[in-house]
């Protein structure tokens, strides 16, 4: 392969038109174009997808190339034209991969300036960019205040559109790179505390073996900044405890296993020595716990009210398993974290599980990804394996 496929996309336009069409003639005419120029364009969007898209230069059958690349071209128009339409009726025919670049990059910084370092550009290159498209959508995409540029809410709109279309056509790229066995790109996933812990890298080193070729790039963070990577298509998946509901009607969640909160404190603590500890001196207690707002942070506290009394609140709040051990094991703290966590500090004798909180909800598992994601080989083998290796005996297919 050659370039990037979505340099151009009136060559993406003409293929998906070609390939519905069945006649270079008729796509060309649907595009505005003469044969001839439609000829050239489709023979430049073959060199950069790395050989032919159909078996018959002037239409016909698509190859397995084609075929690979027809249905991701397919939903990125789709999403990106119902932004399109919104604004103005000429914008499918107008709008240019740099132009969205360019929007998508201003709205992220608001600041042309910023957006033209990011981008690699002079900031009036992205200016300029901005207002041919202020000038097709009749209308201010921007507002300028003391903070910088506020997007609109039709900018606003868009940018998501395109953002998401050319997540998909990246997808594309990778699916003709692996036609050539070739990687492209890492997967980028989003881990929370739970998945860094055991169930990632045992799925990484079984996924390492399948795909020796492909790069993954772990992206570490806290729930919110994960789900706004991915609605922004910065990652790819994201691996933790799923929320009910889920937070974004574009997220889609999938449960892979079920796990229990655990309190815990090191071998020997007196909370462990000396029977049933009572509720009230455990909420008069150091905990280390999880962050407000988690999943097992409401547990931890729902536990105290049950009781009748008021969760601790000279807590020390974190995700960090390492954190929760070195003052577990070090200073005496009393733990809250999830068992799989620290399932490898319970079976080396380490920490115990108090005596109470057995009767803990199974908290579900899982992968999170946007809605309508559809991952390539490469991400499916992946996601696969991170089934395969879920703890034994709390697996859901």
């Amino acid at each position: 392969m050659s370039g990037t496929l979505s340099n151009n996309l009136r060559h993406l336009r003409l293929f998906l038109a070609l390939a519905e069409a069945g006649s270079l003639a008729a796509a060309a005419a649907q595009m505005g174009l003469s044969q001839p120029a439609a000829s050239q364009a489709l023979a430049a969007l073959e060199h950069r997808a790395g050989g032919p898209l159909f078996a018959r230069r002037m239409g016909g059958a698509l190859t397995a190339r084609g075929l690979a690349l027809h249905p991701r071209v397919a939903r990125a128009f789709a999403i990106l034209d119902q932004g399109f339409a919104e604004l103005s009726p000429r914008l499918w025919l107008t709008t240019s991969h740099a132009q969205l670049r360019a929007l998508i990059a201003t709205v992220d910084s608001g600041s042309f300036a910023l957006a033209a370092a990011r981008l690699g550009l002079k900031p009036p290159s992205v200016q300029r960019a901005i207002a041919t498209l202020e000038a097709e959508i009749g209308r201010a995409a921007f507002t300028r205040t003391a903070q910088g540029l506020l997007a609109s809410r039709a900018a606003q709109s868009l940018s998501r559109a395109a953002r998401l279309a050319l997540a998909e056509l990246t997808q594309a790229t990778a699916e003709l790179a692996s036609l050539d066995g070739v990687a492209s790109g890492p997967i980028r996933v989003g881990a929370l505390p739970l998945a860094r812990a055991a169930w990632l890298p045992a799925a990484l080193a079984a996924f390492r073996r399948r795909c020796p070729g492909q790069a993954v790039a772990i992206v570490d963070g806290s729930y919110g900044a994960l789900i706004d990577a991915l609605q922004r298509t910065e990652i790819d998946l994201m691996l933790g405890a799923l929320r009910d509901p889920a937070p974004h009607g574009d997220i889609c969640e999938r449960r892979v296993f079920d796990d229990r909160l655990a309190l815990v404190a090191a071998a020997g603590h007196p909370c462990v020595t000396r029977g049933v500890p009572d509720m009230a001196d455990l909420a008069q207690a150091d905990w280390v716990v999880p962050r407000s707002g988690a999943p097992g942070r409401a547990q931890f506290d729902a536990l105290f009210a049950a009781a009748g009394l008021s969760p601790p609140k000279a807590v020390i709040e974190t995700g960090s398993a390492v954190i929760l051990r070195e003052l577990v094991l070090e200073a005496g703290y009393l733990g809250c974290i999830s068992g799989a966590q620290i399932a490898p500090e319970l079976r080396r004798g380490q920490v115990s599980r108090l005596p109470i909180g057995g009767d803990l909800p199974l908290r579900p598992i899982g992968i999170t990804t946007r809605a309508g994601f559809v991952p390539t080989l490469a991400q499916a083998t992946l996601i696969a394996c991170l089934h395969h290796a879920a703890p034994e005996g709390r697996a859901h297919e």
